[in-house]
């Protein structure tokens, strides 16, 4: 749970996981599961009353509210188990912890804040705080203390219970003889009356201090309402960063598809000029072919010009296959981020090919103008030559 403030003063200060445990009211010697599985166990610190309170809710229902005292006193008796009792509530509590570890750290923040309640003690002792220390929140009618059956902080050391399977066992008090023998030595406590329950407690019944049980009632369900509001203005805070977050991504991703978008109808261009220059070319080598007559450097650029056709059909090929991506990301089948990341690398691809091709082209675009020279140079050469026999002709028939 998140520290923070809560609108009735009280804010949570540490928070575990435990199985917790009541002690029998009928016999005091053994354990009754409070909670079906592993909650959450809180201490709470209330400011406008200098109190230490321990809180833990199942569903609507809670299963600790016990106040702090300097007198208490936590006891672990096995591994994974230990207990305290509450002299205000007229009971024992039990945890049962996952492991060791978070079993101490329970026991350091009870020690903690035990001393605390003491110096806070002291300094009302001396007058300096005026805070009088108030019954536990859930004080029900078992609070009042039957004649010879009230609970010493101290508690009986019962043997730990078998947990649920949601909450690991602890270890056996009796495999430890010292453990066992603390057992046999711990005098048992009288049981409260059966009648010590809320339901059996007549509606407006007098408890130490001139509260009712109708006072008292409303005092437990305001520590439930505030142990859920103080969860609900931490899930809310939470939801409210997550909420911004996800506006901020889908604002840019939806900036980056109306790029994507954009870069689709340039190329969309670019193709279709090159599309125009390639035929163009097809056009003039043509020309060129019928006026010259076949070459070898004709077969070459034929060749080169075969090249340029495929790298045009393999580019119309990707260009429809961007349409149907585009296609696809407009009707939401993909998810917005994949489609951005597709959209990319396909421009950096399609990028690539238009790059490489346009090199080709102004390539064979050279080599054919090298050899239409080449060409005409060579037809002024023939042409010299043929005026030269012409010439040798005439002299040859006129000797004769």
């Amino acid at each position: 749970m998140t520290s923070g403030k809560d609108t009735m003063g009280e804010q949570p200060i540490f928070t575990c996981k435990a199985h917790v445990f009541h002690i029998d009211p009928k016999t005091k010697r053994s354990w009754i599961s409070a909670s079906a599985s592993a909650v959450n166990v809180s201490f709470f610190y209330d400011s406008s009353r200098s109190l230490y309170r321990i809180i833990s809710v199942e569903g609507t229902k809670a299963v600790i509210n016990s106040t702090i005292t300097p007198s208490m006193t936590f006891t672990k008796t096995s591994q994974k188990f230990g207990q305290w009792s509450d002299i205000r509530a007229n009971t024992v509590y039990g945890l049962g912890f996952s492991s060791e570890g978070e079993l101490n750290k329970f026991i350091e923040k009870f020690q903690e804040v035990k001393e605390a309640t003491r110096t806070a003690s002291n300094k009302a002792a001396n007058g300096t705080v005026t805070t009088t220390p108030v019954t536990s929140a859930n004080a029900s009618p078992i609070t009042t203390r039957a004649s010879g059956g009230a609970l010493s902080d101290a508690g009986p050391l019962l043997e730990p219970p078998s947990m649920q399977p949601s909450c690991t066992s602890p270890a056996p008090a009796a495999t430890a003889p010292d453990e066992a023998a603390t057992h046999h030595r711990t005098q048992p406590i009288s049981a409260a009356q059966p009648n010590d329950s809320p339901k059996h407690q007549p509606a407006e019944s007098k408890l130490p201090g001139g509260a009712t049980s109708t006072e008292v009632q409303l005092k437990y369900e305001n520590d439930r309402l505030k142990l859920a509001l103080a969860h609900s203005s931490a899930n809310a805070k939470k939801w409210e960063v997550e909420l911004s977050t996800l506006k901020s991504n889908n604002m840019r991703l939806t900036s980056a598809l109306q790029e994507s978008t954009a870069n689709v109808d340039e190329w969309k261009r670019q193709l279709h000029s090159y599309k125009e220059e390639n035929q163009r070319l097809k056009t003039k080598y043509i020309e060129l072919e019928a006026a010259k007559g076949g070459t070898e450097a004709a077969a070459e650029l034929r060749k080169e010009l075969a090249t340029l056709r495929l790298r045009v059909e393999a580019l119309e090929v990707e260009l429809k296959n961007k349409e149907e991506d585009l296609k696809r990301a407009t009707s939401g089948k993909q998810p917005v981020e994949e489609r951005c990341k597709a959209l990319q690398q396909e421009n950096a691809e399609l990028q690539a090919g238009v790059s490489l091709a346009q090199a080709q082209l102004e390539t064979a675009l050279a080599a054919h103008e090298s050899q239409r020279r080449v060409m005409e140079t060579l037809n002024a050469q023939l042409a010299l030559r043929i005026q030269e026999l012409a010439g040798i002709h005439r002299e040859v028939c006129f000797h004769y």
